[in-house]
């Protein structure tokens, strides 16, 4: 289980939907449908609740069933994937429904998944790996652990940031590879590839919980299906009344702090984005050794609030121009 956080630090602005009924799909795998056109295309997918506590991604995946979303062309598949932790989610205790062993957002690699260690995560991940190696472009949905502006994942290639950019939401954009912990769904096998096709992003919607994680989690989904010319624009106006794309900003990370002890600590309330002037100043210990900001104006990506050795403390960045 994921270690104690401070509980109720965050209202619960949100409902988490009844995915049951979606749990029979269409493809041998619970809780995944895909909607064939019948027409030549790509396989677009967007996926949801890859954490358990991570609702603002149902919620987009319920809006498009319930608004009877169906492709132009190609094929379009909407997965619901660590459904084990999204159903024990309680929001007395929102934080420990993230997963039930680990991380189902750190085991994509073939060795991971190939290997011989056991989880409900990984027996998951195993079970739609097979559909996710037909999948084209992928939209994986999340969420944060502390209030902050809602950020684009978009890798560290050129094709994501283009993808990113495209897609328009929401103002900032992040170029990573990732956490030390392991690799991420957005960063499987073909959407990390540089010379190929495959693409994929991942949306950050802004705090777990926040009321407006959910309708961005919808606007975003739909501006993702726009863009691959998935669906008609008169129909996915209603969801985008009243959306603007914002003039985007660009985050590149050089890398995570990854915790080495048991003791990791901030030296002050980190939020994220913030831009720390001078090199070298200390922004955390990690049992008795400083941890340092290496360049100037040095931007704090997502500070955990979960702080395990061998996770990700904050991801370190610039703001650089992807004009």
């Amino acid at each position: 289980m994921p270690s104690p956080i401070v509980e109720n630090e965050y209202p619960i602005e949100l409902t988490a939907p009844d995915i049951a009924p979606y749990k029979a799909g269409n493809t041998g795998i619970d809780y995944i449908t895909c909607f064939d056109s019948g027409r030549p295309g790509p396989h677009v997918m967007v996926t949801a609740v890859v954490h358990g506590n991570e609702l603002c991604g149902a919620i987009a995946l319920d809006w498009l069933f319930k608004h009877d979303v169906k492709p132009l062309h190609g094929k379009l598949s909407l997965g619901f994937m660590n459904v084990d932790a999204y159903f024990s989610f309680d929001p007395a205790t929102p934080t420990t429904s993230r997963y039930v062993d680990e991380d189902f957002n750190r085991l994509w690699t073939a060795e991971v998944l190939d290997g011989p260690r056991q989880s409900v995560e990984l027996t998951r991940a195993r079970t739609v790996r097979p559909f996710i190696d037909t999948v084209d472009m992928l939209l994986d949905i999340h969420s944060m652990q502390r209030k902050q502006p809602a950020m684009m994942m978009a890798g560290p290639l050129a094709k994501g940031r283009e993808l990113a950019k495209a897609v328009g939401l929401p103002e900032i954009v992040v170029t990573d590879a990732g956490h030390a912990a392991g690799k991420r769904m957005r960063d499987y096998e073909g959407f990390a590839d540089p010379a190929g096709p495959k693409n994929a992003l991942l949306m950050e919607c802004g705090q777990h919980w926040e009321a407006e994680a959910g309708p961005l989690a919808i606007h975003t989904a739909l501006r993702f299906l726009l863009v691959n010319e998935m669906v008609d624009a008169d129909w996915a106006a209603e969801g985008l009344a009243g959306v603007e794309l914002p003039p985007q900003r660009f985050i590149e990370v050089t890398g995570p702090v990854t915790i080495e002890t048991e003791n990791f600590r901030f030296v002050e309330r980190y939020s994220g984005l913030e831009v720390i002037p001078k090199a070298g100043s200390v922004i955390g210990y990690d049992g008795d050794k400083p941890v340092t900001t290496p360049y100037d104006d040095c931007v704090l990506i997502m500070p955990s609030r979960r702080l395990d050795p061998g996770a990700s403390a904050v991801r370190l960045g610039r703001y650089v121009d992807m004009s």
